[in-house]
């Protein structure tokens, strides 16, 4: 998926949605010495306004100290949900010391959100909180978790609907933050605010880059195998990919008034995405991988339906037990997935999913 073409009137231009409607007001560019000078710093007007304790489900008291984006930041950086990324997979299941977790792609596309927001004068507290909640929705045993808990939700499991309307339910998020959670991914509806739109990028951006990265260290591919069309445009090493993609998003939305890159860039990094497709994601060893999380995550889930006093007490009492049961083995981390596989399905160690190049996955 390479984006989509924003009409005869912005040629060069590709956004993340289909129905991408954001629009920012054109020329404005924060650069670092626009940052540095005295005074506030200038907002774009398009920015999403913060507005006393925001368009919450269950209204509140203002905060005297912060704006209503960043009291959500706040809450999901404390979150048990953001936790949990810390145990659950990204590319590779039980990552080394040197490979991303869930939580180290969440705070990336973080840092990536946060840097194009604040250089178009959008609302940065917002993008960050959008990007640090993204993904709470995810199971363990990374996007394979979707496919295996897809039975047991009308509609399919997705990660970014669950994790807007279940996950993070409890912390009672501004709705806009909420949007921009829920609609991330390229193929949901676009985003209701300019923000969401940055973290939409901001996502692919952090993740092509990165999976490709511990992809290297874990000499699962080289960086010569790069096509050449990508090499030229963005180079093989993270901080020159990271740069090229960044600075495409901020000077072309920058220029044309809506959130996109130019037609040149965004082909690089559908071309780098779709080499990461084929040779990372989708090598034998990851779909072996996702097919041994499949059938563990729904044995469990079929367990504790069936025997519900396995269950914590809090969750047995739950109506509507199915939606509970899918909550709590969504929320477990890839190793307390695979002890209770041991633990209540007496499955051997040997069948458990096991991280790159044959480590362990003990309980």
């Amino acid at each position: 998926m390479a984006g989509h073409g924003a009409g005869a009137d912005q040629a060069d231009l590709r956004t993340a949605h289909a129905d991408s409607r954001a629009a920012i007001e054109p020329g404005v560019l924060l650069e670092r010495e626009a940052r540095e000078a005295d005074g506030p710093h200038p907002r774009n007007p398009a920015a999403t306004s913060s507005p006393g304790a925001g368009h919450r489900a269950v209204p509140e008291a203002a905060d005297p100290l912060r704006t209503c984006f960043e009291r959500d930041r706040d809450r999901i950086l404390h979150s048990t949900a953001f936790r949990r990324l810390a145990g659950k997979t990204q590319v590779f299941v039980f990552p080394e010391d040197h490979q991303r977790t869930r939580l180290t792609h969440a705070l990336e596309v973080a840092q990536v959100a946060r840097a194009v927001a604040a250089a178009l004068g959008l609302d940065a507290a917002l993008a960050e909180a959008i990007a640090l909640g993204h993904d709470c929705g995810h199971g363990p045993g990374g996007h394979a978790s979707e496919d295996a808990l897809s039975p047991y939700v009308d509609g399919g499991y997705d990660h970014a609907q669950w994790g807007a309307d279940v996950t993070l339910a409890p912390l009672n998020l501004c709705a806009e933050t909420l949007d921009g959670i829920r609609n991330h991914s390229w193929s949901r509806p676009a985003p209701a605010t300019p923000e969401g739109e940055v973290v939409s990028w901001a996502d692919r951006i952090a993740y092509v880059c990165h999976d490709f990265e511990d992809a290297v260290h874990a000499r699962v591919v080289d960086p010569e195998m790069l096509p050449d069309g990508v090499r030229f445009t963005c180079g093989d090493t993270r901080r020159s990919q990271l740069g090229t993609f960044i600075d495409a998003v901020v000077r072309t939305s920058a220029r044309s008034g809506r959130i996109g890159m130019d037609h040149a860039t965004a082909d690089a990094l559908a071309a780098f995405r779709d080499f990461n497709y084929r040779h990372i994601y989708l090598r034998p060893d990851s779909v072996r991988q996702a097919e041994q999380v499949i059938d563990l995550l729904r044995a469990l889930v079929e367990h504790l339906l069936a025997t519900p006093d396995d269950l914590p007490g809090e969750i047995r009492e739950v109506e509507g037990r199915e939606a509970a049961v899918v909550n709590y083995v969504s929320g477990m981390t890839d190793r307390f997935a695979c002890r209770s596989a041991v633990q209540l399905l007496g499955w051997d160690a040997e069948r458990l999913p096991r991280g790159v190049g044959g480590a362990g996955s003990g309980p």
